[in-house]
C-alpha cells in the first residue's frame, strides 16, 4: 500500500489527490483493526497432555485473545464474572479445586457488570488470558484458566 502511495505522489509532484486520501479513510480502521484484532483461540488450544498448558497458552499468556462458547448459568441475574463452556450446560460447572477443572470451561471476568444470558445461546469473548491456578478472593472460586477485563457479544 505504501509502494502505491508513493506512486501516485510521484506521478502528480509529490502531492495526494482527493482520491488517495478517500481511499486511505476507508483503508485506515481496516488496518488498525488487524493491528489489533485478538488471536482466536479455541478451549482444545489451552491445554497439551494431561492438565499441562499447552505452548500456544503459554505464548498467549498476557494477550488479548477471542474464545467462543457458552455462558453456564451463573449464580445471579446480575454479574461481574461467569463460566464459560464448551458446550451448553444447565447446570453451573463450579468447580471446588484443581483436580477437579475440566478442560472446557473458562472463569471470564468481566469489565462491567452485566445480565446474565440464557445458558444455550453462543457468545464470543474477548479478554486478556489469564493462566495459572488461582482462587478468587470474592468468590472463593478456584480458576486454572481465566479471561480478564473481558466483553462479550452474542453470535
Amino acid at each position: 500500500m505504501t509502494r502505491n502511495i508513493r506512486t501516485a505522489q510521484a506521478s502528480r509532484g509529490g502531492r495526494l489527490s482527493r482520491r488517495d486520501i478517500v481511499g486511505l479513510a476507508v483503508a485506515a480502521p481496516l488496518v488498525v483493526r488487524s493491528a489489533n484484532a485478538a488471536e482466536r483461540i479455541t478451549f482444545a488450544d489451552m491445554w497439551s497432555n494431561g492438565a499441562e498448558f499447552s505452548d500456544r497458552a503459554k505464548l498467549l499468556a498476557g494477550q488479548t485473545v477471542e474464545l467462543r462458547g457458552y455462558m453456564a448459568p451463573p449464580l445471579k441475574p446480575r454479574i461481574d464474572w461467569f463460566v464459560l463452556t464448551g458446550t451448553p450446560t444447565a447446570t453451573c460447572p463450579f468447580c471446588d479445586n484443581e483436580a477437579a477443572w475440566p478442560d472446557d470451561i473458562v472463569l471470564i471476568m468481566l469489565s462491567r457488570p452485566v445480565v446474565a444470558l440464557p445458558y444455550n445461546k453462543p457468545i464470543g469473548v474477548t479478554g486478556i488470558l489469564d493462566i495459572g491456578t488461582q482462587t478468587d478472593e470474592k468468590t472463593g472460586f478456584v480458576s486454572r484458566v481465566r479471561l480478564l477485563e473481558t466483553k462479550y457479544v452474542k453470535i
